[in-house]
């Protein structure tokens, strides 16, 4: 049987090993990435470093991705520096900051891409989804209002497809006709102890963006388009909050959790008014 001072070092070696594969594992990975989108992504001419203002293409549905981008990374940091055992202050601040480092740097190479440029309200979104999870995990340890995302087909990738995205996948990021971005509020942690509130099902808000074919409101109405913002109100099943035993489950449910689940929902948009689905994607 180990005495308390051998099993103080071996539980110090073991968070060692965890901080040392961690950190190589996420250098490793990220260089991967990195080395990828240089030699697949921006392959063409390459220019001086400029900036573009984009913040009014898209409906700024683009911004809203970046914001849940960078959250989530930053969740996924401050959990596994939990794991690799820093103390819980090092690992929120350290851990909140990292999707907006790992997103940020990419606008270095946009910003060298005669077609786009370096955007600084990316840069701001980025520092937006990270402050938020920062600011949730000094208040409350935990995580009460969740971004998530959902995503439908649909058909104005096949207007324009080499933007768009010509398959499933490619239609999934670049398609944002098809993207819902939602905040998820956990209510039941808002109640006093030992309220009835089933902590599994939470109320959403959603935001999306139809008639978008061309980044810019001009050329989308120079084509017969008019693009126009979609609110929309739901519920949402928060995975983490099922019971369950396996370790499995856990995990699986803690990946799918940035998800939005399909569920009945109330849409608002400027042209048609109120809309109701009986089942929204």
């Amino acid at each position: 049987m180990l005495g308390p001072s051998q099993a103080a070092a071996d539980a110090a070696a073991q968070r060692k090993r965890r901080l040392r594969l961690l950190l190589g594992g996420s250098a490793v990975g990220y260089s991967v990435i990195y080395t990828g989108l240089t030699t697949s992504w921006y392959t063409g001419e390459r220019v001086p470093m400029h900036w573009f203002n984009d913040l009014p293409e898209w409906q700024q549905l683009d911004k809203a991705g970046h914001f849940w981008g960078s959250f989530h990374e930053s969740r996924g940091a401050i959990d596994m520096l939990r794991w690799a055992g820093l103390s819980e202050k090092k690992a929120i601040w350290y851990g909140s900051f990292v999707g907006f480092a790992i997103q940020s740097p990419l606008e270095l190479l946009d910003g060298r891409d005669p077609a786009y440029g370096a955007s600084a309200t990316d840069l701001a979104a980025n520092f937006l989804g990270s402050s938020a999870l920062l600011a949730q995990q000094l208040a409350w340890h935990d995580i009460r209002i969740m971004p998530k995302w959902s995503f439908h087909l649909t058909g104005y990738a096949q207007q324009r497809p080499n933007v768009l995205g010509r398959t499933v996948p490619e239609r999934w990021l670049k398609d944002y006709n098809g993207q819902t971005y939602w905040l998820c509020t956990d209510v039941g942690a808002f109640l006093k102890p030992g309220n009835r509130w089933p902590r599994w099902l939470q109320p959403a808000v959603g935001y999306g963006g139809e008639d978008m074919v061309y980044n810019d409101d001009g050329t989308n109405a120079a084509a017969g388009l008019r693009p126009y913002r979609q609110l929309y109100l739901s519920l949402d099943v928060d995975l983490r909050r099922i019971p369950t035993r396996s370790v499995l489950l856990k995990r699986v449910f803690y990946t799918l959790s940035i998800f939005h689940l399909p569920a009945p929902a109330l849409e608002y948009n400027g042209r048609n008014g109120f809309q109701f689905h009986g089942l929204y994607l």
